[in-house]
C-alpha cells in the first residue's frame, strides 16, 4: 500500500463530494459529510486525499487528547496544561474499522489498577485521536449498533465519556466526521443520518472518455506513488491556499434576513424534523459564499446549501430514496426570495467554476458532470423511489376462489395448470402496518439487535463470570464476593480491599439480537387474486419493515410455475427487498416443496457463513402445492426437515374464500412452527398471536437453546 495519499486534485470527476468536503474544511461546524453510493467510485481514495489539504494543528506538547494551547480543556485527563508548551502538527485522519470494539473507539480503563491502586490509567481510543480532526468510517452503515450510540454521543457532546462501576473519565471529542456507504448493503439509522451535515450521491461516470482518464491516473499513481504526487503538488498548494483564506473570511460572511427567511421557507417546505437543517445549511451558505470570496450570502447559496442538506433528512419512511423535488425548491426561493438581491457576480479566478479535473473542483455540476454530476443531488428526485401506493385503509375482502374438497384435486385447478404461463403483471403493495414481533425462541449470542433473546454485550445484568480476554464489565458486587474471604491471608491491614487479578468477575448480559429473517414467498396462480396479492405484498413489506427496525438480515425466496428462485440473497438493505417485492410477478403452478428446499439450501449456507446469527423462516402461502406426483406429500416431507433442524418459522396464512382447507397450519405443524392470518400478523389485532415462535412441542426449542 502506498504511503503517499491520492492526491485531491487529481480525481477525476465527483464535484458534489469534493465541494462538501472542501465546505467542511471551510467550516467543520457544518457537521461532517455523507456519501452513499456503489462500491469502486473512490469514495475512500477522495477522503484520505482531504487530509492533506488541512491546515496544521496547534497542539499542546505531550498532551494525548490534542488540547489547543489558546484554550486547553480543563478536564483533560492529560491537564494541567499551564507548564506545558505548544507545537503544531498535521491534522489527523483517524479510521474507525466497522469490526472495531468499543475500547477501541473510545479508550480503555484499567478496572483492575482503578480497583486495587486508585489509580485512573486510561488508554485513549479513537474518539480522542480524531479530535480538532477527521473521524472516517467506511462503511458506515455496516457499524454495530452500540457504536453508533457513542458516535452519536460524542458528536451531540463534543466530548467522550468512559465509566466503568463508578470510575470515569472524560475529553474533549470535536472531529469532522465523514462516513461512505453502498446503500445496496443497508441504510443508517436516522439518528446517525441526521447528524452528517451534509450528504452526497456517487456513481461511476458513464462517458468512456471520463473512465479513460481515471484509469489512466489511477495506474500511474500506482506505479510511481511519489512523483505522481510531485506532478500534482502545485494545485494541492493552491487548493489549501484557497481553504485558508476561505477560513478567515468565514467569520465577515454576512447572513441577513432575507437569506434567514428563505432557509426558514425552505426547510418548512420540504417538512424536515427540527430545526437542525436549518442550522446546517445557515452554515453551508457561508461556507459557499466565503468559498467564491464573498462575504455575503445569496440565493445560488441558498439553493446549494438545500441540495446538499436536506435530501438525506426528508425521508418520511425506510423505503424511501434520498432526493430533492428542484422545481419546488425554485418555486419557493422565488416566493421567499429578497426583491434586492444584486446580480451574480463571475467567481474569481480558481473558484467553483474549474473544470471538474482543476484545482477547486467545487463546480456544482451540470448533467453528466462526471461521477458528481447527475447522479448527484442536482436534478436527483429519487433514483429508485418506493412510494407507498394509495390504497383503501384496509384492504376489501379477497374476491371468494372456488376451492375442491379433496386437496389432492387441487392439481386440476386450470390457472394453476397453465404449462408455465398465466403470469400476471406485478401487483403494487397494500398499505404497511405495524407487526407484532416474531422471535426466535431460546437465547442466541448474535450481532446486536432488537429481536430474540441473546447473551450480548450490553444489556440487562444476568450473572457473573471470570473474565474471557480484556475486563471490560465489572461485576462489583460478584468481585468483592470473590476477593473478601482472602483478606486476612492477602495480610489487610487498611481499610481498602486487596483484590487479585484471579478475583475480578466480569458481567453476563442479555439483550436482543438481530437474526437473518429468510421470507419464502409464493407467488403462484393461487395467490394471483388482485386485491389479495395486494395485501399480501402489504403484509411482507411490513414484515420488511420490521425487519429493518429489528437490526435483522432479510433474504427472499419466491417460488412459482416450475421451481422456485432466490429473489433476494441475505443482505441487510431492506430497500433491497421492498425493490424486489414491488416487482413481484404472479401466476402458475404452486411448488411449494421446491420453495422449502431452496430456503433449506439457502440456511444451510448462511449457517456455514455466520454460525451465531439464528435464522427466522416466514412462509407466506396459503398453503397449496401444486405440480408433480404427490404435491402434498413431498411438502410435508420438506417442511419436517426443516423442523427436525430446528429452524424457526412462521407461516403466514393467505387462504381467502368460503370454504377453506387449512393446509397452511398442516404446514407450519410440519415445520414445528406457528401459523398466523394477515390479520392476527397486525400489532393492533384482537387476536392473539404467540410472540416466541414455537412448535406444538419444545424439543427443538430445547435443542437449539442448548
Amino acid at each position: 500500500m502506498a504511503s503517499v495519499p491520492y492526491p485531491f486534485t487529481a480525481v477525476v470527476g465527483m464535484s458534489d463530494m469534493r465541494l462538501s468536503l472542501l465546505l467542511n474544511a471551510i467550516s467543520p461546524a457544518i457537521g461532517g459529510v455523507l456519501v452513499r453510493g456503489e462500491k469502486g467510485t473512490a469514495k475512500s481514495t477522495i477522503v484520505r486525499g482531504l487530509t492533506a489539504l488541512m491546515p496544521d494543528v496547534p497542539v499542546v506538547t505531550g498532551c494525548r487528547f490534542s488540547c489547543d494551547p489558546a484554550a486547553p480543556d480543563p478536564a483533560c485527563p492529560d491537564g494541567p496544561h499551564e507548564t506545558y508548551g505548544s507545537e503544531e502538527r498535521p491534522a489527523r485522519m483517524v479510521e474507525l474499522p466497522v469490526g472495531a470494539s468499543e475500547d477501541r473507539l473510545v479508550g480503555a480503563l484499567d478496572i483492575e489498577r482503578a480497583l486495587s491502586e486508585g489509580v485512573k490509567a486510561f488508554e485513549p481510543g479513537l474518539l480522542a485521536d480524531a479530535h480538532r480532526g477527521i473521524l472516517y468510517v467506511d462503511e458506515v452503515n455496516l457499524l454495530h449498533d452500540h457504536l453508533v450510540d457513542l458516535l452519536l454521543d460524542a458528536a451531540a457532546m463534543g466530548a467522550s465519556y468512559v465509566e466503568r462501576e463508578g470510575v470515569s473519565v472524560r475529553h474533549a471529542a470535536r472531529f469532522l466526521l465523514v462516513g461512505t456507504m453502498n446503500p445496496e448493503e443497508g441504510e443508517l439509522r436516522p439518528q446517525l443520518l441526521d447528524r452528517f451535515g451534509l450528504t452526497v450521491e456517487v456513481a461511476a461516470s458513464r462517458e468512456p472518455d471520463q473512465r479513460v482518464e481515471v484509469v489512466r491516473r489511477r495506474l500511474s499513481y500506482d506505479a510511481d506513488p511519489e512523483g505522481f504526487a510531485a506532478r500534482w503538488a502545485a494545485e494541492e498548494g493552491e487548493l489549501r491556499e484557497r481553504i485558508a483564506a476561505a477560513r478567515a473570511l468565514l467569520p465577515d460572511v454576512v447572513l441577513g434576513d432575507a437569506v434567514l427567511r428563505q432557509i426558514a421557507a425552505v426547510c418548512a417546505a420540504f417538512e424536515v424534523d427540527g430545526m437542525r437543517a436549518d442550522i446546517v445549511m445557515a452554515r453551508t451558505a457561508g461556507a459557499l459564499a466565503a468559498w467564491a470570496g464573498r462575504t455575503e450570502v445569496r440565493e445560488e447559496d441558498v439553493r446549494q446549501a438545500a441540495l446538499l442538506a436536506l435530501p438525506h433528512r426528508r425521508r418520511r419512511n425506510p423505503f424511501d430514496a434520498p432526493g430533492l423535488d428542484e422545481d419546488k425548491l425554485d418555486q419557493v426561493l422565488e416566493e421567499f426570495g429578497a426583491d434586492d438581491d444584486p446580480e451574480p457576480d463571475p467567481e474569481p479566478d480558481g473558484g467553483p467554476e474549474d473544470g471538474p479535473d482543476g484545482p477547486g473542483g467545487g463546480q456544482p455540476p451540470q448533467d453528466g458532470d462526471g461521477e458528481g454530476g447527475a447522479d448527484g443531488p442536482q436534478g436527483q428526485e429519487a433514483q429508485t423511489p418506493h412510494d407507498q401506493p394509495q390504497l383503501p385503509e384496509q384492504p376489501q375482502a379477497p374476491d371468494p376462489e372456488p376451492a375442491p374438497a379433496d386437496p389432492k384435486a387441487q392439481s386440476h385447478n386450470a390457472e394453476d395448470e397453465a404449462p408455465g404461463g398465466g403470469e400476471k403483471a406485478a401487483v403494487a403493495a397494500g398499505d404497511p402496518f405495524r407487526t407484532r414481533r416474531l422471535d426466535v425462541p431460546g437465547l442466541g449470542e448474535g450481532a446486536d439487535g432488537r429481536r430474540s433473546r441473546a447473551r450480548t454485550a450490553h444489556g440487562r445484568t444476568t450473572g457473573a463470570r471470570r473474565p474471557q480476554g480484556t475486563l471490560t464489565k465489572l461485576h462489583l458486587a460478584a468481585t468483592v464476593q470473590a476477593a473478601a474471604p482472602h483478606q486476612v491471608a492477602r495480610g489487610r491491614s487498611g481499610p481498602g480491599l486487596v483484590v487479585r487479578r484471579d478475583d475480578l468477575r466480569e458481567a453476563v448480559r442479555e439483550g436482543r439480537e438481530g437474526n437473518l429473517v429468510l421470507f419464502v414467498v409464493d407467488a403462484s396462480g393461487s395467490m394471483a387474486a388482485r386485491k389479495r396479492m395486494s395485501a399480501v405484498k402489504g403484509a411482507v413489506l411490513s414484515l420488511l419493515l420490521d425487519a429493518y427496525q429489528r437490526r435483522d438480515k432479510i433474504g427472499m425466496i419466491t417460488f412459482r410455475g416450475a421451481g422456485a428462485e432466490l429473489a433476494l440473497p441475505p443482505t441487510s438493505s431492506v430497500e433491497a427487498g421492498a425493490a424486489r417485492l414491488e416487482s413481484l410477478p404472479t401466476g402458475g403452478r404452486t411448488p411449494l416443496a421446491a420453495g422449502l428446499l431452496k430456503a433449506h439450501e439457502v440456511l444451510r449456507v448462511e449457517r456455514l457463513r455466520d454460525a451465531s446469527r439464528r435464522p427466522l423462516l416466514v412462509v407466506v402461502t396459503d398453503g397449496r402445492s401444486t405440480g408433480g406426483p404427490d404435491p402434498l406429500v413431498r411438502t410435508s416431507r420438506a417442511a419436517r426437515l426443516l423442523g427436525a433442524e430446528g429452524v424457526a418459522s412462521v407461516v403466514v396464512d393467505c387462504e381467502a374464500g368460503p370454504v377453506r382447507l387449512g393446509l397452511a397450519r398442516e404446514l407450519a405443524r410440519d415445520l414445528q412452527g406457528t401459523a398466523v392470518t394477515l390479520d392476527e400478523l397486525r400489532a393492533d389485532s384482537v387476536s392473539a398471536l404467540v410472540r416466541d415462535v414455537r412448535g406444538q412441542g419444545n424439543n427443538h426449542t430445547t435443542r437449539r437453546a442448548a
